[in-house]
């Protein structure tokens, strides 16, 4: 963590110092206008609020109909690539910290020779070595909550939600093509002190729907969810409980003979435990409210699938019943398919309000987050003058199609949860053993590393990707370990990719040395710095620091005690701030000890190297050559605004 260069300031370097002439909220009173509007305060809302507060020249505001804060979240999986988003926001320690830890998952099945008892049939390894830095985690979705408030109320602009406003109505002005700036209105009731009711209108650039389900921003746009329900009805409880059972904190799937299945997902803490039960099936027509179902039914249906063992609880903590279901909007803004040519979207639709699932994979609230992670830069980049406003048309194209993988793969995963494991001749989706190795097929993709995104104006064709066979252009930055230069450090090179808004162009060196000026990394900084086709130079605004926009970073071959710092290029280590002091940490090398070279971890071309483009979600954007001026100045000048 940088800090100090403007200045030595005492305290707690997290906090961020207040924006200056800015009016923060306090919750009292909505202002006339914003830059963005958020409706809804859970995961994906919070998430984007977090993005945006970092940024004192936009003004956000995020609205929530609850009167406070979450308390108890339903959401608890937290997948690896999210931490790692966690990681960009700044406070994944503090997840690791407090998290449970999902390291195992056990899989129960009927013994053959006693149908009715339960006996393990297999233990796998949860996640796959090398496929994060960080792993899968449990924690309750409130304290998730509470880091990215708390982040928020920490960046310059003072971000808090304003409680108690339910949303009434979304109107977005038919001259919006003529470039309205406030062309969406908000209309929102709420209850004031003495309980009177309140109407306040704010109006906005943007606005962008986190409110569920039940969305009233998805309403207002004319988008429907379509899809169907599996007429499976599950519970779900978070329990203190004394059994036998051994496997009772791991990860594990029980799958009876004839009492269903039920999932087990241990709790931070070393004691809660959720339990998510099958509970049958509901007729055509017939709601889940219609069987009365009461906490009890639930107990006495885990305990029916635990047999032989015994499970006594003690207290619920939370509980409640569901429908498995899956839907899916066709689109996630508010702009006609017909007219995406003609005008960019003002209104987006996040996360539950615009697809839904089962829970069982742990999917929703990562998917939710990996959304408004997705948007929050680009909504960014459009308001600050970065970007043309055309790249929010790709935030419902990237989204929507992992969304649609999302409902695929929830389908099948729900169906396989919910089959019979009654006998040896159940069929493949019943076969308990084949749900294990489905289980561990799909573990990249339930780990939130598989998505990988097309080419569009912001991913570039695959046309050089031999050179870095380990970055997929369009997947995520699968971060390695590397020595900093300056000082000797081993630290994970992907967490230079904070969520600040910047394109990272990170520089895998050849085997020359890079201190010659004739070497293609110096060449190729010479570009950068000087040539009036660099993007840094076309695109960085004359009095910010060089890598307010594009920060260049570089992994050289040779070890770390070869390399003399001053003999570098400037852009390697350029002066900021308003003392001009020096960046040290830009230049990076191989950590050689037992076989973690980024080079052989990434399949990096070692005789060519390469540079790597990567978007400020950290998703790769694009692989050139050390040479691939003229290609690097093309792929930014697609998007990018004159400084």
């Amino acid at each position: 963590m940088q800090f100090h260069l403007n200045g030595f300031r005492s305290g707690d370097p997290h906090i961020a110092e207040p924006a200056e002439g800015r009016d923060f909220p306090s919750g009292d009173h909505l202002p006339d206008e914003v830059d963005v509007l958020i409706v809804g305060s859970g995961p994906a809302g919070l998430t984007l609020a977090a993005q945006l507060a970092a940024f004192p020249e936009i003004r956000t505001r995020i609205v929530e109909q609850r009167t406070g804060p979450l308390l108890r979240g339903q959401a608890d999986g937290i997948a690896v690539r999210t931490v790692e988003v966690f990681e960009a926001l700044g406070f994944s320690e503090r997840v690791l910290k407090e998290a449970y830890w999902v390291n195992e998952t056990t899989f129960w099945k009927p013994d053959e020779a006693r149908p009715e008892a339960i006996i393990r049939g297999g233990r796998v390894q949860d996640t796959e070595d090398g496929l994060s830095e960080f792993p899968h985690v449990i924690l309750n979705q409130a304290r998730v909550h509470d880091f990215l408030l708390e982040a928020m109320w920490n960046s310059p602009t003072r971000l808090v939600p304003d409680y108690g406003r339910r949303l009434l109505d979304l109107t977005i002005e038919p001259d919006h093509r003529d470039g309205s700036p406030y062309p969406v209105t908000a209309t929102m009731e709420r209850h004031g002190p003495a309980n009177e009711t309140q109407i306040e209108t704010v109006r906005a650039r943007f606005v962008v729907g986190c409110d569920g389900a039940h969305s009233r921003v998805r309403k207002s746009i004319g988008r429907l969810m379509s899809g169907d329900s599996a007429n499976q009805v599950w519970g779900v409880m978070d329990v203190l409980a004394v059994t036998d059972f051994p496997d009772i904190r791991l990860k594990t799937v029980i799958r009876s003979a004839t009492q269903g299945s039920l999932l087990i997902i241990p709790r931070e803490g070393g004691y809660l435990v959720r339990i998510y039960v099958e509970l049958g099936q509901v007729e055509e027509g017939e709601r889940v409210a219609d069987r009365n179902i009461t906490v009890d039914h639930v107990i006495e249906a885990a305990q029916r699938i635990f047999l032989p063992h015994g499970f006594d609880v003690k207290e619920v903590a939370w509980w409640s019943v569901y429908e498995i279901g899956q839907r899916l909007c066709d689109r996630f803004d508010d702009v006609p398919e017909d007219e995406a040519a003609a005008r960019f979207p003002r209104v987006f639709i996040v996360g539950d309000a615009c697809h839904t699932h089962s829970p069982k994979a742990g999917q929703g609230m990562n998917v939710a987050i990996r959304d408004a992670f997705n948007l929050g830069w680009k909504l960014a980049s459009v308001l600050r003058g970065q970007c043309s406003p055309g790249i929010l048309h790709t935030y419902s194209a990237e989204r929507q199609a992992v969304a649609r993988e999302l409902i695929e793969f929830d389908r099948v995963f729900a169906a396989m949860m919910s089959a019979s494991a009654a006998s040896p001749s159940a069929s493949e989706t019943e076969d308990p053993d084949e749900f294990q190795r489905y289980f561990v097929r799909q573990g990249r993709y339930t780990a939130g590393t598989t998505i990988q995104y097309g080419p569009s104006s912001l991913i570039g064709e695959p046309v050089h990707q031999d050179l870095a066979k380990g970055f997929p252009i369009g997947m995520r930055f699968h971060s390695a370990p590397v020595i900093r230069l300056a000082d000797a450090k081993p630290v994970e090179l992907g967490h230079v990719i904070k969520a600040d808004g910047r394109w990272r162009l990170v520089l895998f060196a050849d085997a020359d040395d890079p201190t010659l000026p004739t070497s293609a990394v110096a060449r190729l900084a010479a570009f950068l710095t000087d040539d009036s086709d660099s993007p840094v130079r076309r695109y960085t605004p004359e009095d910010a620091d060089i890598d307010s926009l594009i920060d260049v970073r570089a992994v050289f071959q040779q070890h770390h005690r070869t390399l003399a710092i001053n003999a570098m290029p400037s852009l390697l280590r350029p002066g900021k701030g308003r003392y001009a002091l020096c960046d040290y940490e830009k230049m990076f090398s191989p950590d050689l000890n037992g076989g973690r070279d980024i080079f052989d971890m990434r399949g990096i071309d070692r005789g060519r190297g390469c540079m790597v483009v990567v978007r400020p979600d950290q998703h790769v954007a694009h692989v050139l050559p050390l040479d691939g001026y003229l290609g690097l100045a093309a792929f930014f000048d697609e998007f990018m605004l004159e400084a």
